[in-house]
């Protein structure tokens, strides 16, 4: 596990920092709010530093949420603010914890012979695909469907990811098989007080390309890539078989992030 100390203090300043290019924060209590484009939302969460937040504080914010047309979410280092979950709960919100990770010792792998790994442009007509096979984790019917046809495809959030991209908010890194995509990952820099800190956003492989190692490469690539200009890279795993998963391309666990948002399908 890694010893370096402020490992957390830096993930709550990471958080903080990532919504002030897209959204006004607004205090709420303990809690601050950012407000942005529903095409791209952030959730709400607790201060740097802050131990203690109510039900009261978590009802506010999902108030201001529900005005602005956001979806309800806070999202916390269970190990900075373990208050919040009781708190989130209180207010109607359901609760999950997830892995946390950091890179400690970095594992170089290499992707398996005929996948090819390139970095996605602003500009790449593909885009809008990579961006759902990513947020869909390949599924079955995004897969099948194929590369979207033109423009028409695209989207609100489609457009905020072509200006991430272009500014290099946000990293987009694609392996290929015989021409189609068979793994897409993404890490997102911020800088956090003159130093980058870089946050891997997902790592979606082809199920039917499963079991050879090219969801790890890909990911042992983005954190190659990150660690270039960031001193700290760290991720939410979706659940523990995913954290080890991660932990053989050098990431270690060191806590947990707590998710609140509405009952319902995720």
């Amino acid at each position: 596990m890694p010893t370096r100390p402020g490992l957390l203090d830096r993930v709550e300043q990471y958080a903080a920092a990532a919504p002030l290019a897209d959204a006004r924060v607004v205090p709420v209590g303990a809690l601050d709010v950012p407000i942005g484009s529903p095409a791209w939302p952030y959730p709400a969460r607790p201060r740097p530093g802050t131990r203690t937040v109510g039900a009261d504080d978590v009802r506010r914010a999902v108030a201001l949420q529900d005005e602005a047309g956001l979806p309800a979410a806070v999202e916390w280092v269970v190990e900075r603010t373990p208050s919040l979950a009781a708190a989130a709960r209180a207010a109607g919100l359901v609760v999950t914890e997830f892995p946390l990770l950091v890179v400690d010792d970095p594992v170089e792998l290499l992707l398996p012979h005929g996948v090819r790994l390139y970095l996605v442009g602003a500009e790449d007509p593909l885009l809008p695909w990579y961006q759902e096979l990513l947020e869909t984790a390949f599924a079955p019917d995004a897969e099948a469907a194929g590369a979207p046809d033109g423009a028409g495809a695209e989207d609100a959030r489609t457009a905020v990811l072509r200006e991430r991209v272009a500014t290099g908010r946000t990293v987009v890194m694609v392996a290929t098989e015989d021409g189609r995509p068979v793994a897409v990952g993404a890490h997102q820099p911020v800088d956090v007080g003159g130093r980058e800190v870089s946050e891997v956003v997902g790592v979606a492989s082809s199920p039917r390309r499963r079991g050879r190692g090219v969801g790890a490469a890909l990911a042992s690539a983005l954190v190659a890539h990150a660690r270039d200009t960031a001193d700290l890279v760290f991720l939410t795993a979706g659940d523990d078989d995913v954290a080890r998963t991660y932990e053989r391309v050098g990431f270690a666990w060191v806590g947990a992030t707590g998710v609140a948002d509405r009952p319902g399908p995720r």
